[in-house]
């Protein structure tokens, strides 16, 4: 997938609130209740991720945050598949 332009970018993080661009990534801090949310939510997020084949940067910490990063690594910078799982990883909340 070709990298997307920094205007595509803003446009497209307008839909993901949260979401910021920084350092050729996508990210977002989530803090969740505890510590046994934490873990169940990003274990969520690596299942998205797995069936994708499309895996996140994924730090723990603080005992209820969760920062995740996203960028497709072999094109050097974010493309359509970061949006993608972006989405996905929102969607996880609500379940």
């Amino acid at each position: 997938m070709p990298l997307i332009t920094s205007m595509e970018i803003d446009n497209k993080l307008a839909d993901l609130p949260g979401w910021n661009y920084k350092d050729h990534h996508i990210g977002k801090l989530f803090e969740l209740s505890n510590f046994k949310e934490a873990l169940d939510f990003v274990n969520k997020v690596g299942e998205a991720a797995e069936d994708m084949n499309h895996h996140p940067d994924i730090f723990i910490h603080s005992w209820n945050k969760v920062k995740i990063t996203i960028s497709t690594h072999s094109e050097g910078g974010v493309t359509e598949k970061d949006f993608i799982l972006a989405h996905k990883i929102e969607k996880v909340l609500d379940e």
